[in-house]
């Protein structure tokens, strides 16, 4: 990887993960994944992006894209450090007081506190200005009530920032705000999504029923609306490019080693172009995918939000495509060795579906392209 791209800090940082990354190995059970978190916080990676007066490393999302991407890479991602450090702990290490940034980023540096991440609801999609979640004001605080669908890691987080609107007062209308809701907390229910999809990380359903929450839940000023949820998003997206990135590395790794040494005929299936070609493809769009990925993440890094919205957004579809196309075309190079159990490229068809549908669907991003890159009209 040049210097142009990544500083020798990064380059070092990303032979450090992948040497971690290769020590564990792909986890095949809860223990395994709960020891390469900790091991994980415990040497800083986790925090990589959140301030070092904080138990942080004091870098960005460059860094913290790379520890996912080579984790990734090795085969053994951690999707909770999509939530918890690049949107929860971004949001909190920049518009939370003094006393959410001490009580919150320290834990969330070092992996020994995670948070999860609340934003779609059954009836809005990915439609956030239909979230029907409300805050009201109480003497004391804040009432929230509504509802959460798809909501990763809620059984094992300490608490979730929850997306919901408050009403203004001038206009009446209601605007995006963002709390803080422990996981103990009345009213604040979880059911369990049976999914298809094999991972480690649960999916959940959540209900709050009337949830009494203290005035110091509310991250950020409430009227600062969109700028503070975007500022969580924009991470999000780039950090499920790194995971998409990650996981076809991981794929084309299995597939380009099985090429080298299976032999039918005289030679290796490697050597013919039927096999070679879309390997070399699949390894053209993922570096390309990465490119943009950096480039959302030095804008975002920079303090550009809007220039690293529309990078974000593309990088998370370029990263979306590559993935799939690198999956298929790895399980298939094995043939029916690709849906075994003990090479373990079958399960990734399906993990590899979920850059393309979260955190939002990639004809949302060809609607975001559409209408903030190149000026066309909207159809809705």
């Amino acid at each position: 990887m040049s210097t142009v791209i990544e500083s020798e800090e990064q380059s070092a940082l990303r032979t450090a993960v992948a040497a971690l990354g290769r020590r564990h190995g792909r986890p095949h059970d809860t223990a395994s994944r709960d020891a390469l978190w900790a091991e994980a916080g415990k040497l800083g990676y986790l925090g990589v992006n959140l301030p070092e007066e904080y138990g942080g490393g004091g870098g960005g999302m460059a860094e913290l894209s790379i520890v996912l991407e080579e984790l990734g890479a090795a085969g053994c991602p951690l999707l909770m450090m999509v939530v918890s450090p690049a949107i929860c702990g971004t949001v909190i290490a920049r518009f939370g007081t003094a006393e959410q940034r001490d009580r919150w980023l320290p834990g969330l540096a070092d992996g020994t506190r995670t948070m999860a991440f609340g934003i779609t609801e059954p009836d809005a999609g990915s439609n956030s200005h239909r979230i029907t979640t409300t805050a009201r004001r109480t003497d004391d605080g804040w009432t929230l009530t509504g509802r959460k669908v798809f909501v990763s890691g809620v059984d094992i987080a300490d608490a979730t920032l929850v997306v919901g609107r408050t009403e203004d007062a001038r206009t009446g209308k209601l605007k995006p705000c963002l709390f803080v809701v422990p996981r103990d907390a009345p009213g604040f229910g979880r059911r369990p999504i049976e999914m298809e999809l094999h991972a480690h990380e649960k999916q959940f359903e959540l209900t709050l029923d009337d949830v009494r929450l203290p005035a110091d839940a509310l991250v950020g000023e409430e009227d600062a609306g969109l700028l503070q949820l975007f500022a969580g998003l924009n991470p999000e997206r780039i950090m499920t490019a790194a995971f998409a990135v990650g996981m076809g590395r991981y794929a084309l790794g299995q597939a380009v080693a099985y090429a080298r040494d299976r032999q039918v005929w005289k030679a290796p299936i490697g050597a013919h172009q039927a096999i070679a070609h879309p390997l070399a493809q699949a390894h053209i769009e993922l570096e390309l995918a990465r490119l943009m990925m950096q480039k959302a993440a030095h804008l975002y890094d920079a303090g550009d939000d809007t220039g690293a919205g529309e990078a974000a957004n593309m990088a998370k579809y370029a990263a979306a495509e590559a993935c799939v196309k690198a999956v298929d075309r790895s399980v298939h190079t094995l043939g029916g060795n690709g849906l075994t159990r003990e090479f373990g490229l079958a399960s990734l068809i399906t993990a590899s579906r979920v850059a393309r549908i979260a955190p939002v669907s990639r004809e949302m991003i060809l609607n975001y392209v559409s209408h903030q890159t190149l000026g066309l009209p909207k159809s809705y």
